[in-house]
Formats: structure tokens, C-alpha cells, sequence
């Protein structure tokens, strides 16, 4: 890093650290001559477990020796077991105005100051280190590896923090519990043994037997601990999810379970995040931690191969419970015996029939198909909370993306589209053109890939608004990057549905229809515009639709555009 003039107040404020009796006014004027840095969701998560207590003995962002060792080791450099590293990560140009001694504020994105940071040191972020050895991958079709080379910043930052004030949740403040909270709780319940139960989805009968069975064999109270930070793309909002958990919550024996939520950002770790999941729940006071099959694990990679073996985060859970200090419970899939009715570890089915389950896949088409869902499955009043989260896919959003080179008709289409769908829908529908978002949403944005990115991730974000909303957006882009095309679907399928069209037209085809002379001007070195003369355009791996429109009228076009959305469901 670059030297910098230490601030006036980094004096008193170095000598301050560990004193509680600076007011809070006093931190905000010292605060507002110090560096500031925005904290995103996951630094909001992180900041919060390590200042209220959870990721204890953190105090405060991982030095770059603790890094290092947790990367290695899954060890701090004292020797005390942690398998996942904690980190700020920062762009170069903030970086390299610091020095170690140095303070920043930490605030949010409404400005409230959380914390004064003390910086250590700082370094390069190796990615493809982080993520071979934290995932034992660096497939980016796994959640973490994707975060990791997508999201974060190019380097970090160590140093301890001081704490001024958690950061503050405007939702279920009653099921927000500290760990200091957590505990005095358990004491006054007179509960000396607790099982906690991790979970990112909703809850049915399956996951309320599993907790009885593993409170039973404990002699243990629940604690249902769900995450409610970042899980995995695509998983349900937390804020239905907390709905679900409640009506389950009220099907428990009285006094037997209790409900708190964790402000955890999830990294999909596998057998790294199982232990570190076990960790966090010791702190809170818990003596059992329940490990599923496949826990944190993110499913399949490219190759349709899991990333985790099934039991791999049970089997290090294990090795290491005694130093943890907690009891690891591991349990397999349970699933359903319809000759008895009632469930079974599928290690425990009965040899003489098939056991019966509804993956999260086809729970997810039964809600959209309005579909019958089996009372051995799930409860009333969980299915009908969920059914507001997944309507029938004529009343979803959805967002259509007609990408292709320029002048290759993705204009023409999308106003020929937008006029049609139109004439057979009265819901609201909004066109985004690349020409028209250049000149508004993306006014001041060039034409290198950094900048052709970012128009692209502002357009994918306010088409996802509109999906939200169930609204239709029309999206008619060059978009020439794979990967970039990739986060607007996974970023808009998250809330409804997408469908990607490439308009496939020959590059020569497109030239001669050229109404602006972005093809000669480019051919001619005079513009840096993308054209597919100079840079290659990265055609869509699978997309929903691919169209040629060299020989085929616009109204030929739509009717097959039109058909294909029918056929998708999201128009009758």
C-alpha cells in the first residue's frame, strides 16, 4: 500500500480501543474524519457475528497470517480451530490510500456508523487459493467459487474492530437473539441441553421429525437456528421462510422448541461450513449441533458430479467435536413410508417397500401448477404461505433478453414483441433497449468490457424489479459475455422467469443492414464500440430460443417468440 498521513484522531483512537467509556457521539466525530467504506450484505453479516459474539474469538477481520492458516490449516495461527476465512475485501484504489495503524469507519448503506476499524495489513486476494482450498473447487458453478472470482474485491484488509454499534434489522427484531441472549435464555428456561437445527429452506414434516428424533436421542431442547443472511442463489427470501417457521414451531410439544434467527452469510462451504456452522452454534450456547446429509453443500458442479461426497461433512464434524466442545447429531434423509405411514432414516426404510419424498424441484412445479402437495409432505399452513411465493406461472414476472450483434433485428423484435404480448396481456410491460438505456440508465458508461458489464448488470437489475413485481420486461442488449449473461438469469430467476432469445444473424448479414456505420466506423479503427468486428461475441451456451432473422419476416418471429412464451407457461 501507498504511506499515507495517519488522520489526526488515529492517536487517541488507537489508544481507545479497548475503552467502553467514549460515547457514541464522540465515535461519530471521530468517525467523520476517518476513511469510509460501505459495508455489502455479506460484510453486514460477518460484522455483526463477529461484534455480537457468534464468531468468537474473532474480534475482529482476518490478518493476513490468520488467513493464511485458516486457508492451510483450517487454524488461526494461535492454534484454535476455524475453517473459514473472514474477510473485508476492497477495491485497489481504497486500498492503496492506507497503511497499517491506520482507522476506517464501517457503516452501512444508510450511513449508521457499525464500526472504527484498526488496519493491520492488507494484501492481493489469490482467488483461485481461496477457492481451491476453502471449496475444494474452483468451478464456478458452485455458489462460493462464483461469489469469490465475481464479488469480491481485489484485496483485503485485516484488522480489529471496534464496536459501536450492531448493525440494526427493521424486521423479527423479537427472534433476533445475541449469543450473550441466547444463553441467558436457556438458563432462565432451565435447558442444559440444546440441539440446534441449521436450515436455509422452509420447514416441512420430514425436517420437525428429524429434530424430534435427534431431541429425543439427546435428551435435548430445539433450537430451530435458520439462517437469515446470504444462502445460495435462488433459495426462498427468509422473509417467508420465518413465516413458515413460526407456524411450524407451534406444532412442538409447549416449551420444547424456540425460534431465533442467525445473521449468517452462507458460503456453500460443505464439510468446511458444517464445522464452522458447529463453531458458531457453541457460542450461542448450544451443547448438540444436528449435521445432515449433504450439509451446506451446493448440489452438483458442471459435470452433474456433487461437490461434497454425501456424508463428508458429518464425517468432519465428528473429528473434531471434543475440541469444539459440542455434541455432533448426524442424520440421514429421512423420507416417508406410506405402508406406515410415518418416516424413516433411509437407512432405517423398511427393506420391503420404496420410500416416497418430493424433492425441492418438483415441490417448486407442484406450487407453480397449483398441484395437489400430500399432507405426509408438508403442513397447511406452511404450503399456503409458500404458495404466495410461487403463483402459477401466467401471474409470474418475467423477463425476456434478446441478445445478439448489433443490427441483428433484437430492436425490431422486442417493439414488435412489446406490442404484441400487448394485444394479449393487460399486464404492465417495460422495454429496455440498449440504445435508450445507453442514454439514460448507462449515460457515461465506455465501451470496455468493465463498462459493457456494468451496463449489463444495471439493466439484469432493474429487469429483475420488474420480474419482482410481476411485471414483464423486454431486454434487447448485444450483452457479448457469457458470464455476464449468466448472473442477469441466475440474478432474475431467482423471482420469476427468463427467457433468453438469440438472434443469431450472420455478422455479414447484420453489416449490410447497418443503419448507423458502427460496422464501417469499426472496421475503419474509429470507434470502440462492440460491433463483432474487432471483439468476439460469445454466442449463448443454451439458450430458450435461437433465431435467424436473415430470411424471416418480424411477424413470423413473433409468432414463434409468442408460442414459445405460451408453451413456458407465463402467458395463456
Amino acid at each position: 500500500m501507498e504511506s499515507t498521513v495517519a488522520h489526526p484522531h488515529a492517536k487517541t483512537l488507537t489508544t481507545s480501543l479497548n475503552i467502553t467509556s467514549v460515547s457514541f457521539e464522540e465515535y461519530q466525530s471521530i468517525a467523520n474524519g476517518l476513511p469510509t467504506l460501505t459495508l455489502n450484505h455479506r460484510h453486514l453479516c460477518d460484522i455483526e457475528l463477529i461484534l455480537n459474539g457468534g464468531f468468537a474469538p474473532l474480534n475482529g477481520f482476518m490478518h493476513k497470517v490468520d488467513y493464511d492458516h485458516v486457508l492451510d490449516t483450517m487454524r488461526l495461527n494461535d492454534g484454535t480451530l476455524w475453517p473459514m476465512p473472514i474477510t473485508l475485501d476492497v477495491d485497489g484504489e481504497f486500498a492503496k490510500k492506507l497503511q497499517p495503524g491506520n482507522e476506517i469507519a464501517l457503516r452501512d448503506v444508510e450511513g449508521l456508523l457499525i464500526s472504527i476499524m484498526q488496519i493491520s495489513d492488507c494484501w492481493e486476494v489469490n482467488r483461485q487459493r481461496e477457492a481451491q482450498a476453502v471449496f475444494n473447487t474452483t468451478d464456478e458453478s458452485h455458489p462460493g467459487v462464483a461469489y469469490l472470482y465475481h464479488h469480491v474485491k481485489d484485496y483485503y484488509l485485516g484488522g480489529t474492530l471496534l464496536k459501536v454499534s450492531l448493525p440494526y434489522h427493521y424486521d423479527f427484531n423479537y427472534l433476533r437473539n445475541t449469543p450473550t441472549e441466547l444463553r441467558e435464555l436457556f438458563r432462565q428456561r432451565g435447558w442444559n441441553k440444546i440441539v440446534a437445527f441449521q436450515t436455509r429452506n422452509p420447514m416441512h414434516r420430514a425436517h420437525q421429525e428429524l429434530t424430534i428424533r435427534a431431541a429425543q436421542q439427546t435428551g435435548a431442547n430445539v433450537l430451530i437456528h435458520p439462517v437469515v443472511g446470504m444462502t445460495k442463489p435462488g433459495d426462498i427470501e427468509y422473509y417467508l421462510r420465518v413465516r413458515c417457521y413460526e407456524h411450524v414451531l407451534k406444532i412442538y410439544t409447549p416449551q420444547s422448541a424456540f425460534l431465533s434467527l442467525l445473521p449468517l452469510a452462507m458460503r456453500m462451504g460443505g464439510p468446511r461450513e458444517a464445522l464452522w456452522h458447529a463453531i458458531i452454534r457453541k457460542n450461542y450456547g448450544c451443547t448438540h449441533f444436528i449435521v445432515g446429509r449433504d450439509h451446506a453443500g451446493p448440489g452438483k458442479n458442471r459435470s452433474g458430479q456433487d461437490f461434497y461426497s454425501p456424508y463428508a461433512a458429518q464425517t468432519l464434524a465428528l473429528q473434531y467435536q471434543q475440541e469444539i466442545g459440542i455434541e455432533i447429531v448426524p442424520f440421514q434423509e429421512m423420507v416417508y413410508s406410506n405402508q406406515q405411514s410415518r418416516y424413516f432414516p433411509i437407512d432405517q426404510f423398511p427393506k420391503d417397500e420404496a420410500p416416497i419424498t418430493i424433492s425441492g424441484t418438483e415441490l417448486r412445479d407442484r406450487l407453480q401448477k397449483n398441484a395437489d402437495i400430500p399432507a405426509w409432505f408438508s403442513y397447511p399452513e406452511v404450503i399456503a404461505e409458500l404458495r404466495k411465493a410461487y403463483p402459477l406461472k401466467h401471474k409470474q414476472g418475467f423477463t425476456i433478453l434478446l441478445t445478439g450483434l448489433p443490427s441483428s433485428g433484437k430492436s425490431t423484435l422486442a417493439n414488435a414483441l412489446l406490442l404484441k404480448i400487448r394485444e394479449l396481456t393487460g399486464r404492465p410491460i417495460t422495454l429496455l433497449d440498449g440504445d435508450e438505456i445507453r442514454t439514460h440508465l448507462s449515460y457515461g458508461l465506455g465501451f470496455s468490457r468493465k463498462d459493457r458489464e456494468c451496463n449489463i448488470a444495471r439493466v439484469g437489475y432493474v429487469a429483475k424489479e420488474i420480474t419482482k413485481h410481476r411485471g414483464i420486461a423486454i431486454c434487447a442488449l448485444v450483452a457479448p459475455y457469457q458470464e455476464a449473461r449468466n448472473q442477469i438469469r441466475q440474478m432474475i430467476s431467482d423471482v420469476g422467469g427468463f427467457i433468453e432469445v438469440y438472434v443469431s444473424t450472420p455478422l455479414s448479414v447484420c453489416e449490410t443492414r447497418d443503419r448507423k456505420g458502427l460496422y464501417k466506423k469499426a472496421r475503419e479503427g474509429l470507434i470502440k464500440q462492440f460491433t463483432g468486428v474487432s471483439d468476439h461475441y460469445e454466442s449463448p451456451v443454451s439458450p430458450e430460443l435461437e433465431i435467424d432473422t436473415t430470411s424471416i419476416t418480424p411477424s413470423e418471429v413473433m409468432e414463434i417468440l409468442i408460442k414459445k412464451i405460451t408453451l413456458l407457461g407465463y402467458i395463456r
